[in-house]
């Protein structure tokens, strides 16, 4: 049975709600159960938190309990007690804030966590990234590794997380940091490999340039317009998702694989078209159809990514042999509304957020939601 029909029948939805006061003093007081992340409770689908605000990442801390990056510019903490952490220099305005967060591949030992946010800078919009020391529920020590990165009210990008092991090469354990930037309302600019506007980028993760960036600065691939998903499959293969155009002529929403130094069009090409020189995507949403894709995760051949406009989390089947994707599948429509952030726990399920409370969904009780899904449960 599906878990949009089980969702509408005898499922028992279990939520572990927080209690969140008027004011937004940070609070500590409402335990998120252990079992939650440790052990299952062998539910299909539970809300883990509620009255979250605009919710853009997710992690998992080895300790046990998850980090949740907020727009507005808290990173919240969900264990055996709640805390809001105010993170100083975020400028919320648009979708510009405090949006991607990633851990240090070595972070039980350093307990080094990076946060991507949009800041102010000689009175414009910057976006940066800044690694801290996360201990005892407290940011310390910050430390700019990028900074000055186009920022706008719109096409911020934002998403950011370490690569996989390097393949092939036993005993080498440097894993570079991966960033998605938007357009920042400069369509131009993703054709420039000079600027740092519609890309993906590639780091150390003290922020240096490794040597093998194929335009000698951070960027790894252009011609993107508002990239917000990182995923790599089992080839350790880098897929992204991205926003395609907007407004009344929405749509062309992609899923990329992305190779290093090439580029993926926008704005010279939409959608299916194609250019000498420019990559087109593995699957395209068409003109009619508007996915808003978020975030992405892999799991068994497939990549999941959410809906922020479709309202939906989508399943598409990835080729090992060729990097062909199949035509995706909507779960979970309009069952939440707008999805977000998406993420998949050490305890093998979906975890995704709800966005209604960005000023673009409609607002329903208790959101905005974390949510944990049994994957298994998408096919029955």
């Amino acid at each position: 049975m599906a878990v949009s029909a089980v969702l509408g029948g005898a499922l028992v939805i279990a939520a572990f709600i927080f209690w969140r006061p008027e004011t937004s003093a940070p609070t500590t007081d409402s335990p998120l159960a252990s079992s939650t992340l440790q052990n299952g409770t062998g539910r299909e689908l539970e809300v883990v938190a509620e009255d979250l605000e605009v919710p853009w990442e997710i992690a998992f801390l080895p300790e046990g309990g998850m980090l949740v990056t907020e727009r507005p510019g808290y990173l919240t903490v969900l264990g055996k007690e709640r805390r809001r952490i105010p993170v100083p220099g975020v400028r919320a305005g648009g979708e510009g804030g405090l949006l991607g967060m990633a851990l240090h591949p070595d972070f039980e030992k350093n307990r080094r966590i990076y946060l991507y946010f949009t800041a102010e800078s000689g009175g414009r919009a910057v976006n940066r990234v800044v690694r801290y020391i996360f201990r005892d529920n407290a940011l310390s020590e910050p430390d700019i590794i990028l900074d000055g990165l186009p920022g706008s009210n719109f096409h911020n990008g934002g998403r950011i997380a370490f690569g996989p092991p390097m393949l092939n090469k036993p005993g080498r354990t440097d894993r570079y940091l991966f960033i998605t930037t938007g357009d920042a309302g400069d369509e131009d600019a993703a054709q420039s490999t000079r600027s740092l506007a519609g890309k993906i980028l590639r780091v150390r993760d003290d922020g240096s340039i490794p040597e093998d960036n194929p335009f000698g600065n951070a960027v790894y691939s252009y011609g993107h317009r508002n990239p917000q998903g990182l995923a790599w499959d089992d080839e350790g293969r880098l897929w992204t998702t991205e926003h395609g155009r907007s407004g009344a002529l929405s749509g062309l929403d992609e899923l990329n694989l992305i190779e290093k130094g090439m580029n993926y069009g926008w704005p010279v090409i939409q959608g299916a078209a194609e250019r000498s020189g420019m990559r087109a995507p593995a699957i395209q949403s068409g003109a009619s159809v508007t996915w808003a894709p978020a975030g992405a995760a892999y799991l068994n051949g497939r990549i999941f990514f959410t809906g922020l406009r479709g309202s939906a989390l989508y399943e598409t089947a990835v080729s090992a042999e060729d990097g062909k994707a199949s035509a995706p599948e909507a779960h979970l429509l309009n069952e939440f509304g707008r999805l977000r952030a998406l993420k998949l726990g050490p305890d093998g399920y979906l975890y995704f957020t709800t966005s209604n409370m960005d000023g673009r969904g409609r607002v329903r009780e208790g959101d905005d939601k974390l949510i944990r899904l049994r994957p298994g449960a998408l096919g029955e």
